[in-house]
């Protein structure tokens, strides 16, 4: 595959782990823990690909209203792979963000991101963007606020913002997304990153995310060679 095939930012809604767990007889937590073990390998197989950025969706605002032994146990995944699992990513010289609201997260949630934010804030390689209490809507609207703090400030004019350096105000500033990819056979965005994804290529694979492993995502990336972007030309 060419240079020019391969998309800059990739963004995954990594969908399917407790379903997945229920065909297994197992418990949803099997599942999670199945599906982080499977994003550890594959982050690094998709920066060795030539990708510069991606995006994950791992816990949404929504997902608060889980069962709250579940919401408990993604939390304690999440702790554990920021402090521990994703070594190997930053020692890739990747820069690993964490895209979200705090409000709402523990103490020891926020120091995990904090923590793996300052290990690798000075990698170059590429970023690894994961989303955490996100919500794309939420997102427009803390940007929003955000501008609007400034121009009462008197330190932005609104004269100068325009759909690109809106970017700059959203959690981070990220390239808009080539190209998404859901998992589990689900056809929607579900409030990720809707902004960024308004020129995205779109594929969705009914396999649930703990078996979209490397070859599955290397025939994702064929069929996104395979495209013909033309961002509304004819």
């Amino acid at each position: 595959m060419n240079n020019a095939a391969v998309p800059k930012h990739v963004a995954i809604i990594m969908d399917g782990n407790r379903r997945w767990a229920k065909n297994k007889n197992k418990r949803a937590s099997e599942g999670h823990k199945a599906g982080a073990k499977n994003l550890e390998k594959l982050c690094l197989h998709i920066f060795e690909r030539g990708i510069k950025y991606l995006s994950v969706f791992a816990f949404s605002t929504e997902n608060f209203k889980r069962d709250p032994e579940e919401v408990a146990y993604l939390m304690e995944l999440l702790v554990s792979y920021l402090n521990k699992n994703f070594k190997k990513i930053i020692d890739r010289d990747v820069k690993v963000v964490v895209s979200g609201r705090r409000e709402g997260l523990s103490e020891e949630v926020k120091k995990a991101i904090f923590d793996i934010e300052e290990k690798s804030k000075y990698a170059k390689s590429g970023v690894f963007n994961i989303c955490i209490n996100y919500g794309g809507q939420q997102e427009i609207v803390d940007a929003s606020k955000k501008i609007a703090e400034l121009y009462a400030r008197d330190q932005l004019d609104l004269a100068d913002i325009n759909e690109k350096n809106f970017l700059n105000y959203l959690y981070y500033d990220l390239p808009e997304i080539d190209y998404l990819i859901r998992t589990s056979g689900e056809i929607r965005i579900s409030n990720f990153m809707i902004y960024q994804l308004a020129y995205s290529e779109m594929y969705f694979v009914d396999k649930y995310f703990p078996d979209f492993d490397e070859k599955e995502f290397d025939l994702a990336l064929e069929y996104y060679a395979n495209r013909n972007r033309r961002f509304g030309g004819n």
